[in-house]
């Protein structure tokens, strides 16, 4: 197996950053798909427990992502006990879309929905 290169980077303009779009690609853990950015300690922890819930990415997407959570966490100084990416969780939630509309519907339903 190769050894994957983070392409993480931090990014230190927090303050004048009002949208998402204004990250630079480095920042996030899945650059290509610009999904989970990685811009401080509470970020990197998020990605941690939301890794496997990206959806449509393979599992060369997940091994970058994994070195870049890696290289954000000494950065940023969170403990990452896991040493690959398969022990954050390999199988994204397969029906998380349906599971989202069904409730919707119920919330309808009960007269719970804002729309």
């Amino acid at each position: 197996m190769s050894m994957v290169r983070p392409t993480w980077e931090p990014h230190e303009a927090h303050g004048d950053l009002t949208t998402r779009s204004d990250l630079p690609d480095a920042v996030f853990a899945f650059p290509k798909q610009r999904k989970e950015p990685l811009t401080d300690a509470q970020h990197v922890r998020n990605a941690i427990a939301r890794f496997d819930q990206v959806l449509d990415v393979s599992g060369e997407d997940r091994a970058l992502a994994f070195a870049n959570i890696e290289k954000a966490a000494r950065h940023y100084g969170v403990n990452l006990s896991e040493t690959n990416w398969h022990q954050l969780g390999v199988h994204p939630q397969q029906h998380r879309e349906e599971s989202a509309a069904k409730a919707v519907e119920t919330k309808r339903e009960r007269g719970e929905s804002a729309d």
